[in-house]
């Protein structure tokens, strides 16, 4: 499917939209499952493919930016750690926070989700970075955390 302009003008306004409201917690202490999952639910609610995102934290837990890192399909999105520990690196991160959407509006881990966990987590304990939880996000705003359910 081929997008006009003005789709494409959209497109581009949303992202920004959605840049905004991750930078406007910048240097906030994130320190409740509740206040990250508000953080993401404002950039994946509504969405109608897979995306995947990391909120990237200092020392004391203070945001330092949230990025979206992979997008994929309806179901699936392919996540490379080698990639969110290099901007953990560049960031100087201390910990991260993940997240991505369910469009199927179901907030239950899958088994991959929590096979990419243990693989995301392992990799950046090389580099003295924590993972503090991984949020999942459904369609109506509903919202699971892996941390407050003893997935992590």
């Amino acid at each position: 499917m081929k997008l006009t302009a003005k789709e494409k003008s959209v497109l581009k306004e949303a992202e920004a939209i959605y840049e905004r409201l991750a930078q406007a917690h910048t240097g906030e202490f994130l320190n409740s499952p509740e206040l990250v999952a508000n953080i993401f639910k404002a950039r994946l609610v509504g969405e109608e493919r897979e995306h995947f995102e990391v909120a990237f934290l200092d020392q004391q837990h203070q945001l330092l930016t949230t990025e979206r890192l992979f997008s994929g399909t309806v179901n699936q999105a392919s996540v490379h750690p080698r990639e969110i520990a290099k901007r953990c690196l560049e960031l100087n991160a201390a910990a991260a926070v993940l997240a991505h959407n369910h469009p199927s509006g179901n907030t239950s881990p899958s088994d991959s989700d929590l096979s990419i966990t243990k693989q995301i987590k392992d990799a950046l304990k090389m580099f003295e970075v924590r993972v503090l939880d991984h949020i999942i996000i459904g369609t109506s705003g509903r919202w699971h955390s892996m941390a407050q359910a003893n997935q992590i």
